[in-house]
C-alpha cells in the first residue's frame, strides 16, 4: 500500500484538536509504534503503550488529548479525542482510493429480469442475477456473482461483495455492506417430527436489514417462518455467524464471529455477543446486554446484564467459580488425606 499525505492534510482529515512539532516531509505508510519508520504514521490507541511513543520513529503520531509528551525532531503529534477512531477516518479515505466504487452500469454477463427496477447509478457486476420485480436503488454496488431474488429490495448506496445471495422478498436498507459469501434469506431450520417422520415446515417470511447494517463473510441470516427476521439499524455482524428464523436484533449491536442465535430470540439495542457465544431460542435479551466469548445462554437476561460461561451466569459469579474450580485438586487431596486419617486405627 502506497500513500502520500502531508501532516497538515492528515490534521485536516481528522480535525485534530492540536498540532505539535514541525515536519515538512509527507507520510507514506501506516505502522505500529514499535515498527514505524520516519515516513510512517502511527497512533497511541491505548495509554499502556505510552512508553513506545518516546522511542517510535514514526513521522506523525496520533495521540490522545491527555497524553504527556513532546514530539522528537522532524516528528508531529496530532492530538485527538480518540486516536483509534481518527485512524479509522484516515483508513476510510485510503479505502476509497484502494477500492474505488465501480462505474455505474450493468455488465454484459449479468442477468437482470425485465420487471426489475435498477437505478441508472447502480453497478451490476459480472455474472450477477437480479430477479423479477426486484428494486436496486441509487448508488448500489453488486460485485461479481451476486444473486438477488424476486421481489427483493436493495437500498441506496448498499455494497454487496462477490458471491452474496439475497433471497426472495428480502429487504436491505440504505448503506448496508455485505461481505463475500453471506446469505440473507435462506430457509429457516423448520421441521416437525410426526409419527417418526420429520416434515419440513415452509419458511414463508422475510429478512429485513435496516439502514447501515454490515454482515460478515459466510454469515447466514435465515428468513422467518412467517413475518420477519429483523436486524436493527447500525448493527454489525462478523464472519461465520448463524442467525435463525424470526430472530429480532436491535440497533447498534455487535455480533462477533461464530455466534449462533436460535429462532425467535429477541435482542435489545447496543448488545454485544462475544465470539462463539450460543443463544437458545425464544429468549429475550434486554438493551446493552453483553455475552462473553463461548457463553451458552439458556435464559432471559435483563438490560445491562453481563453474563459468561456455560450455562451462562453473571460475569462476576462465573469468574469466582472459575477461580474456585482451579483449587479443587488441592481440596480433594486434603479431603482424601483427612478421610485416610479418620480411617486409620487409633493407637
Amino acid at each position: 500500500m502506497s500513500i502520500t499525505f502531508t501532516p497538515q492534510q492528515v490534521a485536516s482529515m481528522i480535525e485534530a484538536v492540536a498540532v505539535e512539532g514541525v515536519r515538512t516531509d509527507p507520510i507514506q505508510g501506516i505502522a505500529a509504534l514499535a515498527e514505524a519508520s520516519a515516513d510512517d504514521l502511527s497512533f497511541l490507541g491505548n495509554l499502556k503503550y505510552s512508553a513506545e511513543v518516546a522511542t517510535s520513529r514514526a513521522g506523525v503520531i496520533l495521540v490522545p488529548l491527555e497524553f504527556v509528551g513532546v514530539p522528537q525532531t522532524n516528528q508531529v503529534f496530532l492530538r485527538v479525542a480518540k486516536p483509534s477512531f481518527a485512524l479509522a477516518l484516515i483508513c476510510s479515505v485510503l479505502e476509497a482510493k484502494l477500492w474505488p466504487k465501480p462505474p455505474a452500469g450493468v455488465h454484459a454477463s449479468a442477468v437482470v429480469a425485465p420487471s426489475a427496477v435498477v437505478d441508472p447509478s447502480a453497478h451490476i457486476g459480472p455474472l450477477c442475477v437480479v430477479g423479477e420485480n426486484t428494486i436496486i436503488a441509487a448508488g448500489v454496488t453488486l460485485e461479481a456473482r451476486c444473486q438477488i431474488g424476486t421481489h427483493a429490495k436493495v437500498g441506496p448506496d448498499s455494497w454487496l461483495k462477490p458471491g452474496v445471495l439475497i433471497g426472495d422478498y428480502c429487504v436491505l436498507g440504505a448503506r448496508c455492506r455485505i461481505q463475500p459469501g453471506a446469505i440473507i434469506g435462506s430457509d429457516g431450520f423448520g421441521y416437525e417430527p410426526i409419527d417418526g417422520t420429520i416434515h419440513r415446515i415452509p419458511q414463508i417470511g422475510t429478512v429485513v436489514l435496516e439502514d447501515d447494517v454490515e454482515v460478515g463473510a459466510n454469515t447466514t441470516i435465515d428468513r422467518a417462518r412467517f413475518s420477519r427476521t429483523v436486524i436493527g439499524r447500525g448493527t454489525k455482524i462478523d464472519n461465520l455467524v448463524q442467525i435463525a428464523h424470526n430472530v429480532r436484533i436491535g440497533r447498534q449491536c455487535l455480533i462477533t464471529a461464530q455466534v449462533g442465535i436460535a429462532g425467535s430470540t429477541t435482542l435489545g439495542d447496543h448488545c454485544v455477543l462475544g465470539g462463539q457465544a450460543g443463544v437458545a431460542g425464544h429468549l429475550t435479551l434486554g438493551d446493552r446486554v453483553k455475552l462473553g466469548a463461548q457463553a451458552g445462554l439458556f435464559e432471559d437476561v435483563l438490560a445491562d446484564g453481563f453474563v459468561n460461561g456455560t450455562p451462562a451466569m453473571p460475569f462476576g459469579l462465573e469468574r469466582r467459580l472459575v477461580v474456585l474450580s482451579r483449587r479443587l485438586p488441592d481440596l480433594f487431596k486434603k479431603v482424601d488425606s483427612l478421610a485416610a486419617s479418620l480411617d486409620s486405627p487409633k493407637s
